[in-house]
């Protein structure tokens, strides 16, 4: 062999390795990004059965009027149930549930004035406070890997494997007034 066809290997060898390694790192990425989308999707669901289990306690004490907690009640037993399919719309009509039980002052002071009822609200003001925050970090961590994937290098050497694109967890999750502004 000659020195040319030598160093025509040598570098087609070399330029391959150096695009192999950046597939790999790139691969590497998109699963840590898959990694981080799944955590917090694990987080939100979190987030989400808390602050179902909060609205359940408190449509359960009986501090309530009977209207509110069977609304409230509904709502959050609604959201517990739902298929994965349903279940963006089950949490949004308990927040649509919470806005209306809670759009009056005066059921946010009903609340602290029972017994316990002091935690009960702070517990359930903390609860409905997280659930956006939790919301947002996984929509960002979707919206970060939809990102890569939508590369061509990507799509063409199927770095994805065999990964669900990501889907972003749409939903209502505005918080009552009342309920979030009091400290």
């Amino acid at each position: 062999m000659s020195r040319a066809v030598i160093e025509t290997l040598v570098w087609t060898a070399l330029a391959l390795g150096v695009i192999g390694v950046y597939l790999s790192w790139t691969a590497g990425r998109l699963d840590r990004l898959h990694s981080r989308m799944d955590a917090a999707r694990a987080a939100l669901d979190a987030q989400l059965v808390r602050r179902a289990s909060v609205v359940l306690e408190v449509a359960t004490s009986g501090v309530l009027d009977p209207a509110s907690s069977i609304v409230l009640y509904e709502a959050a037993h609604g959201a517990r149930q739902a298929e994965e399919e349903q279940r963006e719309v089950a949490e949004s009509e308990l927040s649509q549930a919470l806005r209306a039980v809670f759009a009056d002052a005066a059921q946010v002071d009903l609340l602290k004035a029972a017994p316990g009822g002091e935690a009960a609200a702070e517990e359930l003001a903390a609860a409905v406070r997280r659930v956006p925050m939790a919301r947002r970090f996984h929509n960002d961590a979707v919206r970060a890997a939809r990102a890569l994937r939508r590369h061509r290098k990507v799509r063409w050497f199927r770095l994805a494997g065999h990964a669900p694109f990501p889907l972003a967890f749409e939903m209502d999750d505005e918080p009552p007034a009342d309920l979030a502004d009091r400290p």
